[in-house]
Parts: structure tokens; sequence; C-alpha cells
């Protein structure tokens, strides 16, 4: 939540009878309306090693600074979207990195920026994507903002090992209404432990495809390795906030809407 609808929510609550609070009959702050509410859940698996995770990072934290990415933003009806970040590996490794944060200017996306620069990672074990999916799910009710549109950005760099199956997950999410996007991150060198992981028959973006996306304009891409992460996810991330028109998202706002 943002610092400005933190203080809106203090003030609301402030003014509301103690009893109605205490009931939950009464919501102290409408959501705000926003163009996208949107879930980055990043794979840090032990197939990550430390220099990948770094670059998967900061890739993160470099996209939402990026003037392509904040122009899109601007460009939607709203001029806003809301972004929740969390990292996720093995069925119980799931941790919220930067919460739901609302961004429409350069100050909201320095800080969601920043706040993923100075958290260290969580751990590194096995993958489960399908779980990963349904954590996703569960964030969007606790988010502060409303949107018709609601999308999860699922990255990894290998196919599920363990837990839910990830196209279980994926068809009960897309029935609720969400879409699910895929950035494949592709190795070099399969995993010697377990080389179909990274490398399953047919690739992994394949596997993405028929297991992971789904939902109304689902997409999936491929990067190749994390040196060129930051440039991907800036990439996902414009057609992702234009709903999968980013020429016509950038091009309301450059004529100021």
């Amino acid at each position: 939540m943002t610092l400005r609808l933190r203080a809106l929510a203090i003030a609301a609550s402030a003014a509301l009878p103690a009893a109605a609070l205490a009931a939950g009959t009464i919501r102290a702050v409408a959501a705000e309306p926003v163009d996208l509410q949107l879930v980055l859940a990043a794979d840090v698996s032990r197939s990550v090693d430390e220099r990948e995770y770094e670059l998967q990072r900061r890739g993160y934290a470099a996209a939402f600074r990026d003037p392509r990415v904040l122009r899109a933003i601007r460009g939607g009806v709203q001029g806003r979207i809301a972004v929740c970040y969390f990292e996720w590996s093995g069925v119980d490794s799931q941790k919220i990195v930067v919460d739901w944060t609302v961004i429409g200017d350069d100050e909201q996306a320095g800080y969601f920026s920043d706040r993923l620069l100075s958290e260290p990672r969580p751990f590194a074990n096995r993958t489960s994507i399908g779980v990963a999916i349904d954590y996703a799910v569960a964030q969007f009710e606790r988010s502060p903002a409303a949107s018709e549109r609601r999308v999860i950005d699922v990255s990894g760099d290998g196919t599920n090992t363990n837990g839910k199956p990830p196209i279980l997950a994926r068809d009960q999410a897309v029935k609720q209404g969400f879409t699910i996007n895929g950035l494949v991150i592709q190795s070099a060198d399969p995993t010697p432990w377990n080389p179909e992981h990274t490398h399953p028959p047919g690739g992994l973006l394949l596997y993405y495809e028929r297991n992971v996306i789904g939902g109304p304009e689902a997409f999936a891409m491929q990067v190749e390795g994390f040196e060129s992460f930051a440039e991907a996810i800036a990439n996902k991330l414009i057609r992702e906030i234009a709903g999968g028109r980013p020429d016509r998202a950038l091009a309301r706002y450059d004529s100021g809407r």
C-alpha cells in the first residue's frame, strides 16, 4: 500500500465507529481504481545461482525505472497500476518481497524499485509452479486496488518438480478470471542433477505454453539467460500493462490522453 493510501486508511478508520470496524461491517477505504492489478511471481529455486538471482532481482528493479514502462502505465485510462512482487521456490517457500504498491508516477515506481533491491534472498530449494500460482491468486484478496484486468506474471527457468501440478492451478485461476503470463529463462546448459528440468522435451517455452499460461490475452516470452533479463522484463511489463496493445497505450499517453 502506498503512503497516501495508508494515510487515507488511518484517517477513515478514525472516523468510523469502533464497533462497526470490529464487526467488519464497514470498509474503511474504497478500493482505488487502476488499469491493472499485477502479481509478479519470481522463481528463486536452487537452479538459479547467486549471480543469476542478482541479475533477476536487478532486472525487475531496472524495469520499473524504464521510461517506456512508465509511459505505458500513464497511457492507461486511470494512469496507474497496482503491483505485488513475491519470490517462490518449493511447496512451503513463498515470500512477499514488495507488497501491493500503486504506481502512477516516477516517485512511486522508484520506491518500488528501491524496495526490490533492499531485501535479501529468502530461500533456494525445489520448484513448485502450481503452488506459486495459488499463492499469487490469494494475494488479490489483499489488494488495495480494483481493476477489470488481474494478471499473474510467472518467471522461471525450469519445470515443476513438486507440489500441485501447474496445469491444475492454472485452470482454476483462469476460471476465476485471472490471466497468467510466463517469462521463460532459458539456461545455456541443463542442470546436472536433472537435465530435463531446465531443458524438457520440446523446450521450456513450450512447457510454459502448455502448462502455465492461460486466460485472456495470455502469452509467454523467452529470454536467453539472465544477462538480458532487464530488457526482457521491461518489454513484458509494457505488453502486460497495455493489455497486449503497447502501441495503443503509448500513443494515448503521448497525445495527452
